[in-house]
């Protein structure tokens, strides 16, 4: 007989595995992780429909997705409208050939719009129960549009366990849906053994490693940088800035600025996995200046790597800082407090905070919360 496997959905997961994917390469850690243990049969984008072998106990169900994400098309154009309807039907046919390819044990969600809505019809169809794991852009943008709002409060109060990945996200998400929502971080897997510790003393290496878009505040970030004077730039020995996305234009423009004025800027682009992890160590402060957050990915690997962050005070970030002060919070997501909370950090040793440090990322252990999800959804200690 068939071991039973949970059936895994979601919109992110690795295709490129360039560094673009975002969340994508926290969900195929936690698939390997499950996969230690339990089957594990994912629905996941693809360049086309197909069905791979990711690895022992692991099969990914593609559907044919848009090369841009979904969030990023706009449905009152009609081409946008078609593709998105598109992608819509094809996950949800695809779900469902997943849940139907084997023994099903659970289904879990990642995340809440739109897997969660395929997961919610096709578990209900099998008599199977399921589970949803939320993000800020399902509750913080999404929750925000009155049709949207009423799914995703319906996704969750059918869940027979819901979860987001920050304090404050579970709470605004129990407020839509009137059910307990747990918090359960999101964190991936590092690979990079015994980094090397930072510099005690200045001149430091500054990384910024993101999206470049509004939410991540990269803009005021290129704002704050501006705004520090020849003394400040004197305990720099350079800026790294990586990622992509929709605000590409001013980065470049704003960089060159920087670079004419005789700033050490180094502008590079998305990173695998491995290159996330070298750029992480070789710094000294990694930069977290987002508008909008909940707790990001890049938090999590910059406290497993031994770095201190700099970051704009929002979402779950103050009450991290509070539990162990890890670094320099701004006193408000702006680029004249962020660029103060910069000049702090660079009259600060990053080896002085080491001790709070390793005490956040004791918090983020990959195994424990993959064991936390087993036993939850399968009895499984």
């Amino acid at each position: 007989m068939s071991i039973p496997a949970i059936v895994l959905v979601t919109t992110s997961f690795p295709i490129a595995n360039d560094g673009s994917e975002a969340a994508g390469s926290f969900v195929s850690d936690l698939v390997e992780e499950l996969a230690k243990c339990v089957l594990v049969r994912v629905v996941a984008p693809g360049l086309s429909s197909a069905i791979e072998t990711w690895a022992p106990n692991i099969e990914v169900f593609r559907y044919a997705a848009t090369a841009k994400p979904l969030s990023t098309l706009k449905p009152w154009h009609p081409s946008d409208a078609i593709e998105i309807a598109r992608v819509l039907r094809l996950g949800m046919s695809v779900t469902r050939e997943a849940i139907k390819a084997g023994p099903t044990a659970h289904v879990l969600a990642l995340w809440a719009l739109p897997s969660g809505e395929w997961v919610r019809r096709a578990a209900r169809e099998q008599g199977i129960d399921y589970s949803v794991w939320m993000l800020g852009s399902d509750v913080w943008s999404l929750g925000r549009v009155p049709v949207l709002r009423g799914m995703l409060a319906r996704v969750i109060r059918k869940a027979t366990h819901a979860y987001a990945d920050g304090y404050q996200l579970a709470v605004d998400a129990q407020r839509i849906a009137g059910i307990p929502v747990a918090f359960l971080p999101s964190t991936r897997r590092v690979g990079l053994c015994d980094p090397l510790l930072p510099r005690a003393k200045p001149p430091y290496r500054l990384l910024f490693l993101g999206r470049w878009h509004p939410n991540k505040g990269i803009d005021l970030l290129l704002e704050a940088l501006e705004m520090l004077n020849g003394d400040d730039w004197k305990h720099i020995e350079c800026v790294e800035i990586q990622g992509g996305g929709p605000l590409e234009s001013l980065v470049k423009e704003r960089v060159a600025a920087l670079r004419a004025a005789n700033r050490p800027i180094e502008l590079g682009g998305f990173l695998a996995k491995q290159e996330a992890e070298a750029a992480i160590s070789r710094a000294d402060w990694v930069l977290i200046p987002s508008r909008i957050e909940s707790i990001p990915v890049v938090f999590s690997d910059a406290m497993k790597l031994g770095r201190p962050v700099i970051a704009s005070p929002v979402g779950d970030l103050p009450r991290l800082f509070a539990d162990a002060c890890c670094g320099e919070l701004a006193e408000e997501a702006s680029a004249l407090m962020f660029s103060r909370a910069i000049q702090k950090a660079l009259v600060t040793s990053p080896r002085s905070l080491d001790v709070a440090v390793r005490s956040q990322a004791a918090h983020f252990d990959l195994a424990t919360i993959a064991a936390d999800i087993r036993h939850e959804v399968l009895g499984d200690g």
